[in-house]
């Protein structure tokens, strides 16, 4: 009998219902959510709950209904550390990894779960790495593009000063997913018209590519594969500029590898939620279908969401490209199960066939 095609979503968020959120966030300010459930909390921060699917129950309900088989729960990107003091930050992404650990357990057939590490203080990044995949069997290391050092400084992720977290990821043969968040603290724009969202998140993205690639990070740690969240789509965009000025400047790029070298590489995958099939066009063409995987990005407003304003539902980019010949039904297919499961493990096949089991049980 041939196995149905499964739909695994590679890009999915989820937050606590609010009487699991320790009491210690709400007091100091980190993040909490109201009774109500209508708003995520930060100190001097909220933002609205758009969708019941945030929470477990609602989101397996909402999966359910949209026939998504299984679903990658990353953390959430307010949860990334930034700013905290050391104590503060340890425990708030503990909560999140342990809260995440928690989701799979009980949930193994519904969600593979990420955790998340600050590398601005490495030797306790790579003690949690360590912890989350020993201790709690977890496989997806999440990390963002930018993050704040100890002295205040705003650094790419793929600095040079993060290897030993890129040795340890490689060592566990992990997938990892690079989010961006936090622009409005280091880039001095106002934050109106949700600019950091729509615009300088996916400069973020382009800009951590851009240095992953250069470092040839994707040749040093061939265990590690590495996917870049909303498409990289200004990496798409932006390839032929900087291929021309890797050429034209030499000087500026003593020791790191061309631009083009990274192109269509095996270990780097990105997901699919570009917006049009314009950009998904672009994507695919300079990648290759294999190394594009589906990412709805849900239960947020800007992810693939049921909305008749917005007119989108999930897996809308996929069946546009279908029917703008741009993807055949079985790219299709391959976005929705082969390529994440190739993200998640690799060549380690027998972990890809144990998660299938696990969903069709």
């Amino acid at each position: 009998m041939k196995q149905r095609k499964l739909r695994i979503n590679g890009h999915s968020h989820l937050l606590p219902y609010p009487e699991e959120i320790p009491k210690f966030m709400k007091d100091k300010g980190i993040f909490w959510v109201d009774k109500e459930r209508k708003f995520m909390l930060q100190k001097d921060w909220s933002r609205p709950v758009t969708d019941s699917s945030f929470f477990l129950n609602e989101k397996l309900a909402w999966m359910n209904h949209f026939k998504i088989d299984h679903a990658v729960v990353l953390n959430l990107s307010q949860l990334y550390g930034n700013g905290l003091r050391l104590e503060e930050m340890k425990q708030a992404l503990r909560f999140q990894n342990d809260f995440n650990a928690k989701v799979q357990l009980e949930n193994p057939s519904k969600f593979t779960c990420g955790f998340v590490v600050h590398p601005g203080f490495v030797r306790g990044a790579c003690w949690e790495i360590e912890r989350c995949v020993e201790v709690l069997g977890m496989r997806l290391l999440c990390l963002p593009t930018h993050y704040m050092d100890t002295i205040g400084t705003w650094r790419c992720i793929f600095d040079e000063e993060n290897e030993p977290i890129f040795e340890l990821a490689n060592k566990y043969n992990l997938a990892v997913e690079i989010h961006p968040y936090d622009g409005e603290k280091f880039i001095r724009l106002q934050n109106t018209s949700w600019r950091f969202h729509l615009i300088w998140m996916l400069a973020q993205c382009a800009d951590a590519y851009h240095f992953f690639t250069l470092n040839g990070y994707y040749e040093k740690y061939p265990n590690m594969r590495v996917c870049f969240a909303h498409g990289g789509q200004l990496a798409q965009m932006n390839l032929g500029r900087r291929i021309q000025g890797f050429d034209g400047r030499p000087d500026l790029f003593e020791g790191k590898q061309h631009p083009r070298k990274a192109v269509g590489h095996k270990n780097i995958f990105f997901d699919t939620l570009v917006h049009d099939t314009g950009s998904l066009e672009l994507l695919i063409k300079n990648q290759g279908f294999k190394q594009v995987l589906i990412g709805l990005d849900d239960p947020y407003p800007l992810g693939e969401m049921e909305s008749d304003k917005q007119s989108s539902y999930p897996g809308k980019i996929l069946d546009l490209a279908i029917k703008r010949e741009i993807i055949t039904e079985d790219q299709k297919d391959k976005m929705w199960q082969d390529n994440v499961l190739q993200w998640l493990f690799g060549d380690d096949e027998k972990s890809k066939q144990e998660l299938v089991a696990k969903i069709l049980q």
